[in-house]
C-alpha cells in the first residue's frame, strides 16, 4: 500500500470526529448504551482515528508528537480492537463528546497550517 501523506491522515481524523459528533447528536449515555448499531459506529470511527494517529507517527512524527494523547489515542484504539470485551461504554461516550470536539479542531489547526505554511502568500 503506497504512503499517504499526513494531510490525508488528519483529513480522515476530521471526518471520523464529524461522523462521531453526527452519531450522537441528540443522544443520552442511556440512549447511547442502548443502541448498538449506534455504539458499533462510534467504536469503528475511533478505531479509524487511532490507525490514522499511528500512521502520522511514521510519516510525521514532529504532528504526532504535537497531538495531544497521541499515545493514548492509539492505546485507545487497540483496546477497542483488541480487547473488546472490556470496553466501557459510559468511557467511549465521554470521550466521543469532550475529547473527539478538541481533537478534530486541533487537526483541523494542523491542516491548515500544512496546506498554508507561515509566510506563504494566500
Amino acid at each position: 500500500m503506497p504512503q499517504r501523506n499526513p494531510e490525508a491522515y488528519l483529513s480522515d481524523i476530521v471526518e471520523s470526529c464529524d461522523a462521531i459528533a453526527s452519531a450522537i447528536s441528540g443522544l443520552t449515555l442511556s440512549l447511547y448504551e442502548g443502541n448498538r448499531l449506534v455504539r458499533s459506529s462510534v467504536e469503528r470511527e475511533f478505531i479509524i482515528i487511532g490507525e490514522a494517529v499511528g500512521a502520522i507517527s511514521r510519516v510525521a512524527p514532529e504532528i504526532f508528537a504535537s497531538i495531544p494523547h497521541a499515545r493514548r489515542i492509539v492505546d485507545f484504539r487497540n483496546l477497542l480492537t483488541h480487547e473488546y470485551q472490556t470496553v466501557d461504554d459510559a468511557v467511549v461516550w465521554v470521550i466521543a463528546e469532550r475529547d473527539a470536539p478538541r481533537l478534530r479542531e486541533e487537526c483541523n489547526r494542523f491542516l491548515y497550517t500544512l496546506r498554508f505554511p507561515p509566510g506563504s502568500s494566500l
